[in-house]
């Protein structure tokens, strides 16, 4: 049976919860408030604002570059704004500036999700529409978007670094903040994949995870450490996309380039380097550009009124078939994954 949920109007809301004696049903699980609780149907003339985890990261340059093109495909006012480093108190502060302009929607890639739940819950509250992106713990959210299923990331992931290490030897994982559900969730799939499909793989007992803090320096730093102190460390599973690039650096300046295997998220520019010297075979990534296109895409369609339901559209390549994620119905995947290497890194523009 197709999942799907309907946002209706603050009118027809009203009329449930007085001809019913119901409350209305808002989204995030939460109980509807003095107005309604739900989203009222627009003229299609909104303001969105697109918060990323830090808005000088090149990760989130690029993802703007999408927001840009969705205002300019719409005429709408869409725009990003995010903390000027990745610190989730700097970013809730962003989100309620926001909810102070009265903006129509908000779409966010959290820092700490369970550090914005407050300021996420005022949003909903205010009757402005939140959508997250690699949220996929948030709460107070309407839908989170993911490129693709997490899990089945962290295991393609895991195929990349086996392939590399022969599928044989100690291997670990990084993480850009140990808060960050997503790179969590492709740590856990990438160490079930192994576990099932390299048996001659093993994870490192005593850091099994160690965390990058989304800083390419601290990831050369932590790596560099790692080898120092385990010198049977074959590979690293990175996720922020300052991790391979990190830890491919301390590998090289190790001496240990074709012993020691790096594989995760990164963008082609910044890695072609390190994929063409073959520190790094391969690396996976999604446009952040389109993420930010569909989070805008998305949060228009539930102003406009629009049913979300398996199979919706959201006009960009890896999104427009999206579906709810197992037992989820407010989970959306995609299908938007791409794998880079020394023979294609030069086919991408950003």
């Amino acid at each position: 049976m197709m999942k799907q949920r309907r946002f209706k109007t603050m009118a027809i809301a009203a009329v449930a919860v007085i001809g019913l004696g119901i409350t209305a049903c808002t989204p995030g699980g939460q109980s509807g408030n003095a107005d309604g609780g739900s989203v009222e149907a627009g003229d299609g003339d909104y303001t969105i604002a697109i918060v990323p985890k830090d808005a000088t990261n090149p990760w989130f340059v690029r993802m703007k570059e999408g927001v840009d093109r969705y205002a300019e495909d719409t005429g709408m006012d869409v725009y990003q704004r995010g903390p000027s480093e990745t610190d989730a108190t700097m970013q809730a502060q962003v989100i309620q500036d926001l909810i102070a302009q009265g903006v129509d929607a908000i779409g966010v890639v959290p820092v700490d999700p369970a550090a914005i739940e407050n300021v996420l819950k005022q949003a909903l509250d205010a009757g402005i529409v939140v959508v997250t992106h690699e949220g996929a713990s948030q709460e107070n959210t309407m839908y989170d978007i993911e490129a693709f299923n997490n899990e089945a990331y962290g295991a393609f992931i895991m195929d990349n670094l086996a392939a590399a290490m022969g599928e044989e030897g100690v291997y670990t994982t990084m993480v850009g903040h140990v808060t960050n559900a997503s790179h969590n969730e492709w740590a856990d799939g990438a160490v079930e994949r192994q576990k099932e499909a390299y048996p001659d793989m093993q994870l490192l007992e005593d850091q099994s995870r160690v965390e990058s803090q989304d800083d390419g320096e601290v990831a050369y730093q932590v790596a560099s450490q790692l080898l120092k102190a385990h010198p049977d460390l074959a590979g690293v599973v990175g996720t922020s996309s300052f991790d391979a690039p990190g830890v491919a650096r301390a590998i090289e300046e190790a001496g240990l380039v074709g012993e020691v295997f790096a594989s995760g998220t990164g963008m082609p520019a910044a890695n072609k380097d390190i994929l063409e010297k073959g520190i790094v075979k391969s690396l996976t990534v999604w446009d952040p550009a389109d993420a930010g296109y569909a989070m805008a895409s998305l949060a228009t369609q539930i102003l406009d009124g629009e049913d979300i339901a398996d199979g919706v559209d959201l006009g960009v390549k890896g999104y427009e078939d999206m579906q709810f994620a197992e037992g989820s119905d407010k989970i959306l995947e995609g299908n938007g994954w791409i794998e880079i290497n020394a023979e294609n890194v030069e086919d991408f523009s950003f």
